[in-house]
């Protein structure tokens, strides 16, 4: 069956837009999403659980014990699924304030307080020394200048954001760690396989789903591990 045709780039600026306004437009009192069965509370200018997860959500595994990391956490969907597999310290990061309140409510009401910390960083930049068996990330997909920080959510100017995750990723995995990173066929694709082999790093689709009313929007997740002894260990 041969693949769907990708959206143009007018259809897709179009629908982000649109979904930005959304994300601004929830009550200051926050909005309930549900999003695999679960419920999520998000606030204002918060990036929504959405499809572009959901192979990561579905299909990565954290072993009992884990330690996770999850860079650009949102309202905290994949770090609380983290927890849900039994991860023993999730570390939630994200620079938008807004998603910080929304996955610290998020936390709390999953019963997880105790086990996933949320904190206010750009990348790595408050993490410190500490390492990671899983760093999971959903980054902004498409390569395009960014007003606000609601636009930082899908859009990265000069592909900075992701530039300097895979510059800076390696050092804050334990050995034999792995890293789960979601994407889509309407972002820059080959720029992230450039990178994640540029910085050493092994790279493959593990997982993909589309919409089933919009086949050009494809979603992506891809298992990557250091190259080398300690990747193969993983």
């Amino acid at each position: 069956m041969p693949s769907p045709a990708l959206p143009t780039t007018q259809q897709v600026d179009r629908w982000q837009a649109m979904r930005q306004k959304a994300f601004k437009s929830v009550p200051e009192s926050g909005r309930t999403i549900t999003y695999l069965g679960k419920k999520f509370h998000v606030y204002p200018n918060t990036f929504w659980p959405f499809l572009d997860s959901q192979p990561l959500v579905r299909n990565f595994r954290i072993k009992p014990g884990d330690s996770v990391l999850d860079v650009g956490t949102g309202s905290g969907v994949i770090a609380i699924f983290a927890c849900y597999q039994r991860a023993s310290r999730v570390l939630a990061l994200d620079v938008n304030p807004a998603a910080i309140r929304s996955a610290r409510r998020n936390a709390e009401a999953h019963g997880f307080g105790d086990v996933m910390e949320v904190r206010r960083s750009d990348l790595f930049e408050k993490v410190g020394d500490e390492r990671f068996d899983v760093i999971t990330a959903n980054l902004p997909f498409r390569d395009k200048p960014a007003p606000d920080v609601v636009a930082r959510s899908q859009w990265d100017t000069d592909f900075q954001t992701n530039t300097h995750f895979f510059e800076q990723a390696a050092r804050y995995l334990k050995p034999g760690g792995r890293i789960y990173f979601a994407h889509s066929n309407f972002g820059a694709v080959e720029e992230v396989r450039r990178l994640a082999k540029q910085n050493g790093f092994s790279i493959r689709m593990m997982a993909r789903s589309a919409a089933e009313r919009d086949q050009e929007r494809q979603f992506f997740a891809f298992l990557i591990k250091p190259a080398g002894k300690h990747g193969r260990a993983a």
